[in-house]
């Protein structure tokens, strides 16, 4: 059986044809001739689809409609009518039908109305399936042949549409893309071992990464005599944008594009290149007193706003600016309040922490782990509180004005696996994905290791300091209470290492529709 469906109608008898063409096709109908009898069948069973004639006499359609919405919420109905007035349409559509359809029907169109509404997420897993093994033997053959960043990037940005439309169905081949991108990260962090130190060597012919976003961007923008807001979500994967951006797309157009984050890819290095435009040793030795070593226990990100300041000054830029970081609703409030003076500057940096804070939430609390249990759940929190916060406010300003909007973040985050030991003295740092000191045991065929850190532009607090990385889904783990470390960080989301998932991250220009 196919479904079970209420057709209502005053004329059901002239209907025959379709419903006969119906049980033909496997559907159960049952048929009601008012809107009475029609909402007594719904308060006898359920139904899986209505089809509800709008002129009747007695309880007109709309009438039938908002009792049925009443008694069966969830149910699609689909309007059937023969009237085309607009008011009629409105009241119809702004009372949740499904659908609406014009007499005379004809069996086709009843047929792709029970598919859209019945048989949409069977039909759209199967048009998934068998594009994703499709483009399975492609997408490998992409992994080998990569050779460039924007190979790479291609890459990550083919896996991810799929993981979107795997995750809108009930694929059986979500195992499979793990699998392929586990393939893939495997294969990126070979090409990253291979090219990383020449990257932060040669700025001039590099791609676009942390310490660039002011100058290859936002100055750029500046110039032109743009009103420009720079949004850091930190801890923002592109897979998130992707989910974000749907509640954006009618208001915003959108030029995607995406960077990458130097090494390691924390908040500390990351987002201090970022606004400084320098890399971590280069803060360190040009502005010591903006710079917190790992072992120091002061905040690592409390001096963002004078570190843009050192950028517009070395770049000899006069730019009115304003830094903000929003760490809860009451910030956004605050800022959506004071929106009207936001508008009097040329330049405005927002730090957004809520993604961040989720993802060591799931780490320490086990109801936020039950909550985000895997990616798409992970994706689904961050567009419900998108959704729901202020900042969405902030945009739904941001989206009245002509301001270009900069999103982007200063790293990703990968869901971690597979442990590591690592054995460090007491300064070691705490980060699962990276780890600096001067006495590390660890087996160097596991890990990115940088032993010459001035090599890479990274802070050395000890002569014999040395770097190592993590891969793919690795993550660092102490051999004291080794089965209760590992069982406590598994399956956690992580940053600081070298996977697509932290490097490979969006940084997305966008501008009103409103205001084009």
């Amino acid at each position: 059986m196919n479904g079970t469906l209420l057709w209502v109608d005053d004329e059901i008898e002239l209907l025959k044809p379709y419903i006969i063409f119906l049980e033909k096709k496997e559907y159960e109908v049952l048929t009601a001739t008012n809107g009475q009898d029609a909402l007594d069948l719904c308060r006898e069973r359920s139904f899986d689809i209505i089809f509800l004639d709008e002129n009747m006499p007695g309880l007109s359609g709309l009438e039938t409609l908002s009792q049925i919405k009443e008694i069966s919420p969830n149910t699609p109905v689909v309007m059937v009518t023969k009237s085309e007035e607009e008011n009629i349409m409105d009241q119809a559509i702004g009372s949740k039908i499904a659908d609406y359809l014009i007499k005379p029907v004809n069996p086709p169109q009843i047929l792709l109305t029970l598919k859209k509404h019945l048989h949409k997420k069977a039909i759209e897993t199967e048009v998934a399936n068998t594009g994703y093994q499709q483009n399975f033997s492609k997408i490998g053959m992409q992994i080998n042949d990569s050779y460039t960043i924007d190979d790479w990037m291609e890459v990550y940005k083919r896996l991810v549409y799929w993981e979107l439309e795997l995750a809108a169905t009930d694929s059986e081949m979500t195992e499979m893309l793990k699998m392929q991108k586990a393939e893939a990260n495997k294969e990126f962090a070979k090409f990253v071992r291979k090219n990383y130190l020449n990257w932060v060597n040669d700025k001039d012919n590099r791609p676009t990464m942390s310490p660039d976003i002011f100058k290859k961007v936002i100055f750029p923008l500046l110039s032109q005599g743009e009103k420009v807001f720079l949004v850091v979500f930190d801890n923002f994967r592109y897979d998130q944008w992707r989910e974000i951006s749907k509640e954006l797309s009618d208001d915003f157009t959108f030029d995607e594009q995406l960077y990458v984050s130097i090494l390691p890819t924390a908040t500390q290095y990351a987002r201090n290149a970022i606004f400084s435009g320098l890399m971590p040793q280069q803060i360190a030795t040009m502005y010591p007193d903006l710079w917190v070593d790992e072992d120091e226990e002061e905040g690592k990100n409390l001096n963002e706003g004078p570190l843009i300041q050192t950028q517009l000054d070395r770049y000899r830029k006069h730019h009115t600016y304003s830094y903000y970081k929003l760490m809860g609703s009451n910030d956004s409030e605050k800022l959506v309040d004071r929106f009207k003076n936001l508008m009097n500057n040329e330049l405005n940096v927002l730090v957004i922490n809520f993604i961040d804070m989720l993802s060591h939430a799931r780490t320490e609390s086990r109801m936020v782990r039950e909550l985000a249990s895997d990616e798409r759940a992970y994706r689904s929190i961050t567009a419900s509180w998108f959704h729901n916060s202020p900042v969405s406010d902030l945009f739904k300003e941001l989206a009245k004005t002509d301001a270009k909007v900069v999103i982007t973040t200063d790293h990703g985050s990968i869901r971690v696996n597979n442990p590591i030991k690592v054995v460090g003295d007491k300064n070691t740092n705490t980060n699962l994905r990276y780890k600096l000191g001067k006495n590390l045991s660890y087996n160097p065929k596991q890990v990115y290791e940088i032993k010459r850190p001035e090599e890479a532009f990274l802070p050395s607090p000890n002569l014999s300091t040395a770097y190592v990385f993590a891969q793919n889904d690795d993550f660092f783990a102490y051999p004291n209470n080794y089965n209760y470390y590992v069982g406590y960080y598994k399956n956690t989301f992580q940053h600081g290492g070298i996977s697509m998932e932290e490097m490979l991250i969006p940084l997305i220009t966008m501008q009103s529709k409103r205001k084009k």
